[in-house]
């Protein structure tokens, strides 16, 4: 039994009671957030914004649902303007595009595979477009397999692991920074596992590990 806010209606009314949370599995990767019973919160109710992002212009990817859709909702509250890279969920990314619609922000979707490095540079190159520049980059997206043993993970997941969760970010950081200026920010999603580790997640806490010192690198780079 875990305490959880539960949403009411359209309201978005909350209150924290005790629930049991059904077995959640999907036979694909990534998931759909669609279809999860019950529903991940993907906003607060009583956030109280102030304009802090005010016509900003934030690419997130893996926007479409989970942390990406709470970040989405978040940065439109705060004025900001947002493009969603996501694989393949195109119904949670609708929803996360109309969400941010009704907070009164524009919303760009940009469906592909990030794995690839062209892609980055499609997903840059839409969003200067569509809205002429570019101020924040959230590299968010992400993936993992659970293994009760490093002798389970083959070469191809390990690879598939590593190309998703560190050389999305890489060469997304690569194709966002010719648009960025002073003051603009680049915000990359790792985990606690990067810190203590998990024994049934080796390759992908190696990989939150790698962000953590692909952020600290850029940093000092920048």
């Amino acid at each position: 039994m875990y305490p959880v806010y539960n949403y009411i209606g359209n309201e978005q009314k909350c209150r924290n009671v005790p629930v049991a949370f059904p077995p959640q599995h999907q036979d694909w990767q990534p998931g759909l957030e669609s279809i999860m019973v019950p529903r991940p919160i993907s906003e607060n109710p009583d956030y109280k914004a102030c304009g802090k992002l005010r016509d900003k212009v934030a690419i997130i990817t893996g926007g479409d649902s989970g942390i990406g859709r709470a970040v989405a909702y978040a940065f439109a509250k705060e004025g900001a303007d947002v493009v969603i890279a996501y694989l393949y969920e195109h119904e949670d990314a609708k929803e996360t595009k109309n969400r941010v619609e009704q907070l009164g922000r524009r919303c760009l979707l940009v469906p592909g595979d990030l794995r690839e490095e062209s892609m980055s540079y499609q997903v840059v190159k839409r969003t200067i477009d569509h809205f002429g520049k570019l101020d924040i980059l959230v590299n968010n997206h992400g993936v993992q397999f659970f293994q009760r043993s490093i002798l389970d993970i083959t070469a191809e997941q390990f690879d598939l692991t590593f190309r998703t969760n560190i050389y999305a970010f890489f060469f997304m950081t690569k194709a966002a920074l010719p648009y960025l200026r002073s003051g603009s920010t680049i915000i990359n999603t790792t985990s606690g596992s990067a810190f203590g580790g998990n024994k049934y997640l080796i390759d992908y806490s190696a990989s939150k590990g790698a962000i953590l010192s692909f952020t600290r690198s850029l940093s000092l780079s920048l």
